[in-house]
């Protein structure tokens, strides 16, 4: 999809349209997620820090996103890709990999299907987006990319819609393209990199896989070796289990005591919870994540005998991590997640089992949520001035806000 978060937030206001849009977090500690090409324009991008944003873009239009709202538009997105075939493998909310081999009697060429995918999203979505047509995953991703608009002060330049890269044609289209386009080529693996001259992939090509493999290890260097030659058998997976599932803020102001810690341990443990339940999932590792005001990123976890899904059982051992850690230096970040996923298992209640009495209210704080609303039932510690105060997905997930006299009116 192109600039989806922003494209949905200017089709819900349309006095939004041809503005530089950014969501995000508008605070000082906020970060870009997504930006209209007229914010583009300016060199602003996702990831970027929001103060960089604001200093190159002073006009621009801060939204802190609404991902419920993308949440949904995602579901109607993939109501429309599931009609032209079940095998869909979603990337993130505004991208999936579709393999339409089986579909080409019935619907036309990949070529054909593109266009007609584009022209239905449009239409019943009232959003763009782009398509790359090619025989493996890693090509079609980076031909979407070719497919797109291009930011310019003199306005957007409407870029392809669809790139296609006919069979044979894999090398000559990768080869001139940056390195960095490739799938694994961070910032690290960059500079490693340029001691050999990479530049492109094709100068990736170039080097023989033995230098990789010295240069940035085994498994990674044949990776690379194998995606400049257009080598990426991966198939189209249409069920991607999920590894973990967890939640995380960054604070407005530093916490350095760990009294405020909790509570937010509490929330957060509480969040994961409820989306363990709804995925029918609980996990056995318990993850406490802690950046501190320096950037220094620390983690704790704690791997127990039998799966956990309720949150208070949640919350206690990510406490009891938290107490491991000296909140004095000031926490800026503060994360909880559950990973070593399995099914949701079935709990046999017993009279003189804690577990399954917690299971069993857990269960019964899901019915009343799910008829009453997210915040009519959760823990007593949450309960603050407006009401009980529970982490919502996406709240917060690109960074604080600007205080509320100055954040920028929709």
């Amino acid at each position: 999809m192109d600039a989806f978060y922003a494209a949905v937030e200017v089709r819900a206001d349309p006095s939004l349209a041809g503005r530089a849009v950014i969501v995000g977090g508008s605070g000082d500690r906020g970060v870009v997620a997504s930006c209209s090409y007229e914010a583009r324009a300016y060199g602003i991008h996702s990831a970027m820090p929001s103060t960089r944003a604001r200093r190159l873009c002073p006009e621009a239009v801060f939204l802190p996103g609404r991902y419920h709202l993308y949440q949904e538009c995602s579901r109607q997105l993939h109501e429309v890709l599931q009609r032209f075939t079940p095998l869909v493998e979603a990337i993130s909310l505004d991208e999936a990999f579709l393999d339409v081999g089986g579909a080409r009697r019935l619907l036309g060429t990949g070529v054909e299907i593109a266009w007609t995918i584009r022209r239905r999203i449009h239409e019943e979505l009232g959003l763009g987006s782009s398509v790359g047509v090619a025989t493996s995953k890693l090509v079609a991703k980076l031909a979407s990319k070719a497919a797109k608009p291009k930011a310019s002060l003199g306005g957007t330049v409407p870029g392809p819609g669809v790139t296609v890269v006919e069979p044979g044609t894999e090398l000559a289209f990768l080869h001139h393209l940056p390195v960095g386009a490739l799938w694994g080529v961070g910032p690290a693996t960059r500079q490693r990199l340029d001691r050999f001259g990479v530049a492109t992939v094709g100068d990736l090509a170039a080097v023989p896989v033995e230098s990789l493999v010295a240069a940035v290890g085994h498994a990674l260097g044949r990776h690379l070796h194998d995606l400049a030659w257009a080598r990426d058998p991966r198939a189209v997976e249409p069920e991607r289990v999920a590894k973990s599932v967890g939640h995380e803020e960054t604070y407005r102001r530093d916490h350095h005591d760990h009294e405020p810690l909790r509570r937010e341990v509490v929330r957060l443990a509480d969040a994961v919870a409820n989306r363990l339940r709804e995925a029918g999932r609980a996990g056995t590792t318990v993850v406490l994540k802690v950046r501190f005001a320096d950037f220094r990123t620390i983690s704790r976890s704690r791997t127990l005998p039998a799966p956990l899904v309720a949150g208070p059982a949640l919350a206690k051992v990510a406490l009891a991590l938290l107490e491991g850690v000296d909140p004095s230096p000031g926490v800026r970040l503060l994360g909880v997640s559950v990973s070593n996923l399995v099914e949701r298992p079935t709990v046999q209640l017993t009279l003189d089992d804690a577990d399954a009495d917690a299971e069993d209210v857990a269960r019964a704080v899901e019915k009343v949520r799910r008829r009453f609303g997210a915040t009519a039932l959760g823990p007593a510690s949450l309960l603050g001035p407006s009401g009980l105060e529970r982490k919502r997905r996406g709240d917060q997930q690109w960074g604080p806000t600007s205080p509320p006299s100055s954040t920028p009116r929709r």
